[in-house]
This record gives C-alpha cells, sequence and structure tokens, in this order.
C-alpha cells in the first residue's frame, strides 16, 4: 500500500450490532482519524434509538460526520452519499488527517470505492407513467415486467418494494439496459486507497444474540415515544425510506394497530436478522478486506499492525 501515492482512507465494514462504532472510535485513539457514518438511518434527524445512532457521550468522544443531516420526509440516494463523503474526506485529509468510514450500508461502500454506476437520473414523466400502471394493473404485474428484462434484479426487488421497484423499470425505460447491465460498469477509480476492515462475530448465533439483545434494549428506552413523535407530524408515511428502516417500519405498524406487541418484536428482530444477513451475503464476495471477530479483544492491534503504523 506505501507505494500508492493517494491519501489513505480506512474503511470498518459489518454487519447490524457487531462492534463497529466501538472500534472505530477505539481507533481514534491511536490514528489521527475522523470519523464518517456509512449509514442510510443515521442520516435522519429524530430517528436515535431505532437506528443505534451513537450516543451523545460516543459522538463527544469521536465526532461521526453524515448524522443528522436529513429530515425523515426527505430522500437520499447513493450518489448524494459519494458526493458528500467524498467533500468530507478532502476536508479531513486537508488537515493532514485520515478519514475514518464506518458503517453499514454496503452499497454506498461499494459506490464510494468503486465508483458511481452510469444509472440515469429520475424522470418524472416515466415515474408518473409506472405509477400510473402500478395503480390500473397492479405492482405485481410490473414486477413480472422486470423479471422478463432484469432477472437478476427482479429477483433481489420484492414485488411489495414500489420504490426498488420503480426505479428498476425506470432505469430500463429510459436507457434501454436494465440496473443490472448498468451496475457492471465501474465508476473512476477514487483518489483514495482504502485499507478495508470487515468486523463480525465468529459464530452466527452470537450476532443473532446480539440483535436481539439490542432491539430488546431499544424497546427499553423512549423507542416507542420516537416513532410516535414521526407518526404525530402527520406528513410521513410507511413508504418513505426513513420509515422502511427496520424497526421502524414494524414500530409503526404497531403503533397503528396492525399488529400486537409480540409480533413487532418478532418482527423487528427477524428484520434485523435479515438486514444482517443481507449486509453478510455483500462482505464475503467483497474484495481487499481483512475480516476481525468482534469478540477478540486485539482488534485495534490487528488493524493498526495491518497498517503497519
Amino acid at each position: 500500500m506505501s507505494n500508492d501515492p493517494r491519501p489513505l482512507a480506512l474503511c470498518i465494514m459489518g454487519p447490524t450490532a457487531s462492534g463497529k462504532t466501538d472500534l472505530a472510535i477505539a481507533l481514534r485513539q491511536h490514528l489521527p482519524v475522523e470519523l464518517i457514518s456509512v449509514d442510510s438511518a443515521l442520516i435522519y434527524r429524530g430517528m436515535d434509538i431505532g437506528s443505534a445512532k451513537p450516543s451523545a457521550a460516543e459522538q463527544a468522544a469521536a465526532p461521526h460526520r453524515l448524522i443528522d443531516i436529513l429530515d425523515p420526509a426527505e430522500s437520499y440516494s447513493a450518489a448524494d452519499f459519494v458526493a458528500d463523503a467524498e467533500r468530507e474526506m478532502a476536508a479531513i485529509t486537508a488537515q493532514g488527517k485520515i478519514p475514518l468510514l464506518v458503517g453499514g450500508t454496503m452499497m454506498y461502500f461499494k459506490s464510494l470505492i468503486e465508483g458511481l454506476s452510469p444509472l440515469p437520473s429520475a424522470n418524472p414523466e416515466i415515474r408518473a407513467q409506472i405509477e400510473a400502471e402500478a395503480k390500473s394493473d397492479g405492482w405485481q404485474t410490473l414486477h413480472q415486467q422486470l423479471a422478463e428484462i432484469d432477472p437478476v434484479s427482479a429477483a433481489r426487488i420484492h414485488p411489495n418494494d414500489p420504490q426498488r421497484l420503480l426505479r428498476a423499470l425506470e432505469v430500463y425505460r429510459i436507457s434501454g439496459k436494465s440496473m443490472t447491465e448498468l451496475t457492471q460498469v465501474k465508476g473512476q477509480q477514487s483518489q483514495y486507497r482504502f485499507a478495508q476492515f470487515a468486523i463480525a462475530p465468529a459464530e452466527r448465533a452470537v450476532l443473532h444474540q446480539r440483535i436481539e439483545q439490542r432491539f430488546m434494549q431499544m424497546l427499553q428506552q423512549p423507542f416507542e415515544q420516537e416513532v410516535q413523535a414521526l407518526i404525530d407530524r402527520g406528513d410521513l408515511h410507511p413508504e418513505l425510506p426513513s420509515i422502511r428502516c427496520v424497526g421502524y417500519r414494524q414500530m409503526w405498524s404497531y403503533l397503528h394497530g396492525q399488529v400486537d406487541r409480540a409480533t413487532m418484536i418478532a418482527q423487528g428482530v427477524a428484520a434485523t436478522r435479515q438486514l444482517a444477513k443481507r449486509q453478510l451475503t455483500w462482505l464475503r464476495g467483497w474484495p481487499e478486506l481483512t475480516w476481525l471477530d468482534s469478540n477478540d479483544l486485539d482488534n485495534v492491534d490487528k488493524v493498526l499492525r495491518k497498517l503497519a503504523i
């Protein structure tokens, strides 16, 4: 790595509840790093407990950039993240420090490290056309259309996920190429050299235990009141990316009387496990990755040795 003249950036990735934040804060005691959050839930203001946002004490000890930058009514794309992250990385590097990117939103990491795919911008006319078709024919019919033109995306996108389904069809109708085809095209090489680490428990059962423990801790905090405050605003709904975040959509359903408390807890834990599974699936195919065990006490030393600092 030392032969590469580009400035260094560190990445700490991993599934939810794996100990990423603790490791990043610990590394700040040994390295001149500044932290950048890579998390599609932590960007939202007023969504603290359900997103496991670093506490005020943690943020005082190690300030995280790109936290609390958006209202829950707003949307945020991988392209938005790349633009914001590159701006913050440049500012950190200009101070003579090292950017440390920490989080679990793998698409953000991929877009930053490999460069953005040449996906077309949203087209309001085509979106309106697709939405009109969905209203008349149903999203299931549109999902079948997607399966014909882009079976890989259709297998990944659930028929009940209108946001991603609409985007995949929109991309094809604008460009004539599938999202799968376009996302295989790499962007320009980054201006940074990335040292990439992933942290997770060696045993899947341990991760599941940590996930359940964290969810139950959230319920002991005023998580219910946090989601009720979002409902009380009156301008938010379950199809927004913010409310679709794991934990929030289950509590939203419970507070609307759609499920009982026991079902909400079971669904919340199951959805968090599914999220962790997707994150691990991404990471298993990730190149140039150094794995760390969440239960090891010497992970900081392992990172330092790897960097030879």
